[in-house]
């Protein structure tokens, strides 16, 4: 007997037939999942572009979102708490993915120098690694995460001032709180040592753009995997960055196969499935060929209108090349 409506993004890979031996599923864009698609559902499978929030899901059956993503920004907590919905993400999902993005970068513009200074703002699941494949390429890391320091205390960080002064290099890896906002404005900008490069590739709105195009001339090289009003994008951001790409950086085959392994498995908890609780992807052949940053680059300013269809579409790599 199956036990409800589950609405999925269907651009979460790897699930097509794992749910429909318990349950009604129905795979929509993830932009098209709005209140009436919702409204008789029992659980969503989510990726960031649905925002779960009260005008989603007011008055729907919803008790799970489980989403196939390391960050929650796109779902409001407190309603889900009020309301009694149990939330699920995949944390650490794509973390290897980011940090090889961050790698080849810095390797296609020749920033990997023995004894150059990349300086890491957010030392989580993603920051860690990114920190970890820098001093294998023999570079100096500072850290920067100031509510990991509250806990672990200050040894091995550095305050934000020292290392926006001192790096060669800086590298956001924060989460979209509401106080990261803007997080590296004019100010974060201003601190940056003259010919320092920035990468982004944790959240568009953690940048003012405004402020980093007014600091353009300043900086170094600029590496934008993710943007404010995706997938309306600031075309002269674009213009001035030296790789831009699509929303991708995490968006290997590993990540993925993690993300969907997380969200089924949280199906499978909540709703006492055992073998969904310990579903694994299985059977899939890796990528062979090196990643090509590059490619992706110029793919963007080919069609930059198509930034949401270069994600939808987008040939996973394998995170380990």
């Amino acid at each position: 007997m199956k036990r409800g409506l589950i609405i999925v993004d269907r651009d979460i890979p790897f699930l097509a037939g794992v749910l429909e031996n318990w349950f009604d599923v129905q795979y929509l864009p993830g932009r098209e999942i709005g209140p009436d698609a919702v409204r008789n559902a029992v659980a969503l499978l989510i990726r960031t572009r649905t925002r779960c929030n009260a005008s989603l899901l007011d008055g729907s059956s919803v008790r799970l979102i489980a989403t196939a993503t390391i960050g929650t920004d796109h779902i409001d907590l407190d309603y889900c708490a009020v309301r009694g919905i149990a939330v699920a993400s995949a944390p650490g999902c794509n973390a290897d993915a980011v940090a090889q993005y961050i790698a080849v970068a810095l390797r296609t513009l020749g920033l990997d120098r023995p004894g150059a200074t990349l300086g890491v703002i957010g030392v989580g699941h993603v920051g860690s690694k990114v920190a970890a494949r820098a001093r294998e390429a023999g570079m100096q890391v500072l850290l920067s995460d100031p509510p990991r320091e509250a806990v672990e205390g200050p040894a091995g960080f550095t305050p934000l001032s020292d290392l926006l002064a001192q790096s060669d290099i800086v590298t956001l890896h924060i989460p979209l709180w509401p106080e990261n906002r803007d997080f590296a404005d004019a100010a974060f900008f201003a601190a940056m040592k003259e010919g320092a490069a920035f990468f982004n590739a944790s959240r568009g709105e953690v940048v003012d753009e405004s402020a980093l195009l007014a600091a353009r001339p300043r900086l170094g090289r600029l590496v934008v995997d993710v943007w404010k009003h995706e997938p309306d994008i600031n075309r002269d951001l674009l213009a001035v960055a030296d790789i831009a790409t699509p929303h991708i950086a995490g968006y290997s085959i590993q990540g993925k196969i993690n993300g969907t392994q997380a969200v089924v498995r949280a199906v499978g908890d909540f709703f006492d499935i055992p073998q969904l609780r310990s579903f694994l992807v299985r059977d899939i052949e890796l990528p062979r060929e090196p990643y090509d940053i590059l490619a992706d680059d110029t793919a963007l300013r080919r069609h930059p209108e198509n930034f949401e269809r270069l994600r939808s579409n987008y040939r996973y790599r394998n995170d380990q090349l």
